[in-house]
């Protein structure tokens, strides 16, 4: 049930998530703060006083934020309430966030936008599991600034060496995740000590009370710092005027903006910033604030995209990493399909791959092929379209209806797809051959194609290029062999080995091959090539005469024969970046033919791919 008081539309405004286990004393601290800052309406206190009296109970602060019947009966917070009051300085949202077990998935929501959190463990009952479980969540959600409230110190006579050891404990867990609370406070709700002042019963004790600590806290991201970014929450159409509506969640947009819409990478020139009565005036929408908006000249986007400038753009992208914790009935398994949501933007998502497991319980990392509820898993998602997304983004994973997990997303390790999907050259017409496809096969005897091998460093792909490359000449073919190291001595010399550079190597050999193909021959590839998305946009240049071979020699046999060194210099780290160690290798899901080097010798590989070329491009008898 949102309260306020004297909420100021000037003032910056911090959204802190309220955390804790059940019956650990959260909404008494919410319920006394609120009190105690003056943010209750006239009257409250009284009624709540009322109604605890006809229930034969005592009074219970918590009840002043619980809004739920079913609340009030079992004594547990069930929704995430928004409560806002104010200070001096600035205006609160508080989202008294659920802490019992079952309500967990309502807490991923309340937390998911927070820039900060008040975890609160009860000083009887110590560090639990629960209180464990919170931390980790709130670190996948990437809520950095925490305060630690230990409550119900009258319970425990204000004991401070009660106090101190719930600090070491919560500190230790929170060492674990690589974070730490800005302060730890002691505090007794039911009898106001230290929630906004202190009544002295805690001498042991000079630092700030909760009040005091809340504003100490700063936003994740300082208001109007960072890149623009603006989830569409939706597109209406007023008059002649499409405003685009959403929120901006950092930095301002401003008239005569030129913005870029992602993921459909469409520009626009803002023409107004939209201000309700419409006879306001405003030029700016700055971080925190809703914003609607118009174009110069009208542009198609839809709900989900995401706003930017045109020099600091979030990356496209439909397959990343992700750290989730897991609350599914059943397990998380390589696989499984699901509903993934990101600011306004929902789609399809299908889980790649589990690459850890981390056990709460007992925090550490264990061996499992699936991620079981209450653990975190390390995963690698692929979404059935391209999403706008920085490394930090938070995501929700629902299953139907139900939330099944929260967590952080990595981009780290796969490229950012915008360049490769983006034409920039206009004007051009294709030109037609006077020569056909067909023609070029009775004169070569074949027909061209591209024989295109994809596997890890050290799997053997140019050795057996070459030796197929002599062995199909000597037959009659007109072959050439495409490798990847070659091609980087001229074609590629300017790219590197960063995902967006290894994404644009692939690009370029892909079209090469395919103009190859075109003009007859057979083409033989040797590249890692280690993105499905890479190989697909190849397969997409040539047609349907592409073949993708995968050599799948694995890891190991690879590392042990390590050719060229890279291995040992990437296991040193003297190669950043690399394939198979410290970059991403995306094993092929569909292919036309499959060559297992650990198992074959150079020969039978060779042998075998050769039979493959005669069986799908057999050479005419003159």
């Amino acid at each position: 049930m949102p309260v306020s008081a004297n909420k100021s539309e000037a003032k910056p405004i911090l959204r802190i998530a309220m955390v804790g286990h059940v019956d650990h004393g959260k909404s008494t601290l919410v319920g006394r703060l609120l009190n105690d800052v003056g943010a209750l309406p006239a009257g409250k206190v009284d009624a709540v006083a009322e109604m605890c009296k006809r229930r034969g109970m005592k009074f219970e602060w918590a009840f002043v934020t619980d809004a739920l019947q079913a609340e009030k009966d079992q004594g547990i917070t069930i929704d995430a309430s928004h409560i806002n009051f104010s200070s001096d300085r600035r205006d609160y949202i508080l989202i008294d966030a659920p802490g019992h077990r079952e309500f967990i998935k309502n807490m991923i929501s309340g937390s998911s936008d927070c820039d900060g959190a008040v975890v609160v463990i009860d000083a009887e009952e110590g560090v639990c599991e629960q209180s464990r479980r919170h931390a980790l969540l709130l670190h996948l959600l990437g809520v950095t600034q925490i305060v630690v409230a230990v409550s119900k110190m009258d319970i425990v006579s204000y004991d401070e060496n009660i106090f101190r050891q719930i600090e070491k404990d919560f500190t230790e867990c929170l060492e674990r995740f690589e974070m730490e609370a800005i302060r730890i406070i002691p505090a007794a709700g039911l009898e106001g000590e230290n929630v906004k002042s202190t009544t002295g019963k805690l001498p042991w004790y000079d630092g700030p009370s909760l009040f005091d600590a809340l504003e100490e806290i700063e936003g994740a991201i300082p208001l109007n710092a960072g890149p623009l970014r603006i989830s569409i929450q939706d597109v209406y159409r007023f008059d002649e005027r499409r405003v685009i509506a959403g929120r901006v969640d950092s930095g301002e947009i401003s008239v005569g903006d030129q913005v870029m819409f992602s993921p459909s990478n469409h520009v626009g020139v803002v023409n107004s910033i939209e201000s309700w009565p419409i006879n306001s005036s405003k030029s700016v929408a700055k971080a925190g604030e809703p914003v609607g908006f118009t174009l110069k000249e009208q542009v198609f986007v839809e709900r989900g995209e995401v706003v930017s400038h045109n020099d600091n753009m979030p990356s496209e992208t439909n397959v990343f990493h992700a750290k989730v914790f897991w609350l599914g009935k059943t397990p998380l398994r390589s696989g499984a399909l699901y509903t993934l949501r990101h600011k306004t933007s929902e789609c399809s998502v299908e889980v790649e791959a589990i690459e850890s497991v981390i056990d709460v319980a007992e925090m550490d990392e264990v061996e499992f092929k699936h991620v079981p509820s209450d653990c975190v898993g390390e995963i690698i998602l692929r979404t059935d379209k391209l999403l706008a997304l920085d490394s930090g983004s938070r995501i929700v994973i629902a299953d139907e209806y139900n939330i099944v997990a929260g967590g952080l997303v990595s981009t780290e390790g796969y490229p950012d797809q915008r360049d490769a999907l983006t034409r920039k050259a206009t004007n051009i017409t294709a030109v037609e051959h006077a020569v056909s496809r067909r023609s070029r096969a009775e004169r070569n005897g074949h027909a061209g194609g591209v024989l295109w091998m994809t596997g890890l460093s050290g799997s053997g792909k140019s050795t057996l290029s070459v030796e197929l490359e002599r062995q199909l000449f000597a037959l009659g073919y007109q072959v050439v062999v495409l490798d990847g190291d070659n091609l980087r001595h001229g074609l590629n010399a300017n790219l590197g080995f960063s995902p967006e550079d290894r994404s644009e190597n692939i690009r370029r050999a892909g079209e090469v091959a395919a103009l190859f193909a075109e003009s007859g021959f057979i083409v033989v590839t040797a590249f890692i090539s280690p993105y499905r998305e890479d190989r697909s946009r190849a397969r997409d240049a040539a047609k349907e005469n592409f073949h993708e071979v995968f050599v799948s020699a694995d890891l190991e046999v690879c590392e042990g024969r390590d050719p060229k060194g890279l291995y040992q210099k990437a296991r040193a780290g003297e190669i950043s970046e690399f394939t198979g160690v410290s970059a991403p290798y995306e094993i092929p899901e569909k292919y036309e033919f499959e060559v297992d080097t650990g198992a074959l010798t150079v020969s039978e590989s060779v042998d075998a791919l050769v039979r493959y070329i005669k069986v799908n491009f057999p050479l005419r008898s003159n």
